[in-house]
């Protein structure tokens, strides 16, 4: 059996909240499979143990760039909070995301090595590393070009969207682009919503039926009804739209005689993990390899 240690345990909880000991429980069922231990913490305890799509774990910006019908949303990335506020980096990103719109690079790879200032996108990085004293690295983008409408919109500098949409007005985008940053949908419509997301909604819906002890064709019903909410709740055109809450987003769309094509959402460091360093140790290994010095 794998071995549970304190920090997968504090890892668990900082993902869901949930009390540390039903978290090494779930750890321990699942045989440290931290995956696993989540959704075993969801169906014990509900949705509070979802909470980690909302977590972010790696520093960096979200920048968003729209001219002539082309509009690009990046995400680079530093080491700490307080580079993610320097005026040199927050004027690289902006540049860089200038350069991908006039020049569609494949990808980061290939944005890195297109020509700026005196070099390249990856010289003028470096020489900024250097200068800063932290790593910075262009994690993605998205380049969007089209002869329909474009709407972006960046939360602070940590959450942007980018919107594609006809009819209404550039307001209307802006709306839609705002509404997408506060509830994070993962697709337009329900239809969109990718199949490995509803598979492991059905499964966590599938052992929470299980438990109540009901009849097989009543737990079928329970288990479609929550994927069937799920899938509301998630989809951009069924959820409640933020600024009336009495009318869902496709109902403010259709008064307003617009349409939404596609959208994408950055939330800086999803799904990375955060280096977690293990301050005692750390100290004990200087400490041992200053007594090897002596």
């Amino acid at each position: 059996m794998a071995a549970i240690t304190a920090s997968m345990v504090a890892e668990l909880r900082a993902k869901t909240d949930a009390p540390m000991m039903e978290c090494k429980k779930a750890l321990t069922e699942a045989e440290g499979d931290m995956a696993r231990a989540e959704e075993l913490l969801r169906v014990k305890l509900g949705s509070k143990a979802s909470k980690a799509a909302s977590r972010v774990t790696a520093e960096g910006i979200v920048v968003a760039h729209i001219a002539n019908g082309v509009g690009v949303l990046a995400e680079l990335n530093c080491e700490t909070d307080f580079v993610a506020k320097n005026d040199d980096f927050l004027a690289f990103a902006r540049a860089v995301a200038e350069l991908i719109a006039e020049k569609n690079p494949a990808d980061p790879a290939a944005a890195l090595a297109l020509p700026m200032e005196s070099g390249t996108v990856e010289s003028v990085r470096a020489a900024l590393v250097g200068k800063i004293g932290e790593n910075l690295t262009l994690r993605r983008f998205k380049r969007v070009a089209t002869d329909k409408q474009l709407a972006a919109y960046v939360h602070g500098t940590r959450i942007g969207v980018l919107v594609e949409f006809s009819g209404g007005t550039p307001e209307t985008g802006k709306d839609v682009a705002m509404h997408i940053a506060a509830m994070k949908p993962v697709s337009v419509s329900s239809s969109d919503v990718p199949a490995e997301l509803i598979a492991k909604e059905r499964s966590v819906a599938e052992q929470k039926a299980a438990e109540s002890g009901k009849p097989a064709e009543i737990v079928a019903k329970m288990v479609e009804g929550s994927v069937q909410k799920y899938l509301k709740e998630v989809s951009l055109l069924n959820q409640s739209f933020v600024r009336n809450d009495k009318q869902t987003v496709e109902q403010m769309l259709k008064a307003a005689n617009a349409s939404v094509e596609s959208f994408t959402l950055y939330i800086v460091g999803e799904g990375i993990e955060k280096r977690q360093d293990d301050f005692a140790a750390e100290v004990a290994a200087q400490v041992a390899a200053a007594s090897k010095q002596g």
